[in-house]
């Protein structure tokens, strides 16, 4: 497991911690945000994992906005 991943994890508990969606989406999109430039200097590996962190925040505000509503 690498830096990333630990750190990865350990945002997602903070954000399980205070369990509101919206924080979730604009993780998720600053993860989006910080894989661009990182695309652009042919740093794939890190940048492939932040857009796979991205989908991860978004799908689980998807998942909680969903958990909420019922």
């Amino acid at each position: 497991m690498k830096l990333q991943d630990i750190g990865f994890i350990i945002v997602l508990a903070i954000l399980f911690y205070f369990r509101k969606p919206i924080w979730f989406v604009y993780t998720g999109i600053l993860c989006f945000v910080l894989a661009i430039p990182l695309f652009a200097k042919w740093i794939f590996f890190t940048g492939e994992r932040l857009v796979w962190y991205g989908a991860a925040f978004v799908f689980t505000s998807i998942i909680l906005w969903y958990w909420k509503k019922e």
